[in-house]
């Protein structure tokens, strides 16, 4: 049966193909817009002010909430405080609006793995992990706090604690495609720490894993096929045909980002302990195969069932 699902973030690039999945299997995705209603699927706010539009929209029986400024950007103090901020105004509008958009509608919160701290070396981190003590460890928990306060009353509550997104369009390889392209995507830093990376189509097959399943608290949204950055790198080169051995050095990455490269350098052994658990299946669980197709231009968005 076709469900009305809310997503807030739906322009962006992961909102963006989650829109198009659920849109391809049937179901009806309103969108939150800040800008005059175009259509019956969208309703205005303005989680700064703390509102939502509500008052004639019918019920929905799943919110999902994917908005938050990029954090690939350099963190200056003003951008710092962005990032905190459009991350708590937005969740925290949400929830306290929840009860006028259906009864015990389940929340499907975007997170990060960021939340286990920019540098964990060798040690694994599940859902279980204690979180880390970096600005986007705090930024993380202070994001899923306003989200939990969703569970009073016995509401679901799941947070996506997504990883390293690959995908041709952006996100983690955004800005080392063009540099892989030309032979200069080789090792950044020491190359040997661990990377939690997913592809686009598991991203979304995953959130909507969420959406449909009896899924609580929080849940690594990353790959079983754990890799080093050298590996990711490599496996990149191969599937361009160019040379991966260019390394950028530390002091050079720090330059360029600032305080962001201590996370772009740090280790996160990242495991999917509860989406292996609750049966999903990746198709994308080896590195090869999602670099491969981030690297082909002809290469098939389109999130299959």
């Amino acid at each position: 049966m076709a469900r009305r699902i809310l997503v807030s973030g739906a322009s962006g690039l992961i909102g963006t193909a989650l829109r198009s999945a659920l849109a391809a299997r049937g179901d009806q995705v309103v969108r939150l817009v800040r800008r005059p209603p175009s259509g019956a699927d969208e309703i205005r706010w303005d989680p700064t002010a703390g509102h939502v539009d509500v008052g004639q929209v019918e019920p929905v029986d799943a919110v999902v909430n994917l908005s938050g400024a990029p954090v690939g950007r350099r963190w200056t103090p003003r951008y710092k405080h962005e990032l905190l901020e459009s991350r708590v105004h937005t969740t925290r509008t949400l929830v306290q609006h929840l009860d006028r958009l259906g009864e015990r509608v389940p929340l499907i919160n975007a997170s990060a793995v960021g939340v286990y701290g920019s540098d964990r070396g060798e040690e694994e981190l599940t859902e279980a992990s204690d979180p880390g003590h970096t600005f986007l460890a705090d930024v993380v928990k202070a994001w899923e706090l306003e989200a939990c306060a969703a569970q009073d009353g016995g509401r679901r509550v799941a947070l996506a604690r997504t990883g390293l997104v690959l995908t041709s369009d952006g996100g983690a390889l955004g800005p080392l495609l063009p540099l892989a392209r030309l032979g200069l995507g080789g090792p950044i830093g020491s190359g040997r720490q661990w990377w939690p990376w997913i592809s686009m189509e598991d991203e979304v097959r995953a959130l909507l894993h969420l959406v449909d399943e009896d899924v609580h608290g929080p849940v690594n949204l990353v790959s079983p096929g754990s890799a080093r950055q050298v590996e990711v790198a490599r496996a990149l080169g191969r599937a361009l045909h160019r040379p991966a051995v260019v390394p950028t050095p530390a002091a050079a990455l720090r330059l360029a980002l600032g305080e962001l490269a201590d996370d772009v350098l740090g280790s996160q052994l990242v495991r999917p302990a509860v989406l292996e658990q609750t049966g999903f299946v990746w198709r994308h669980a080896r590195l090869e195969d999602a670099v491969r197709q981030v690297a082909s231009p002809w290469h098939d968005l389109t999130v299959r069932p």
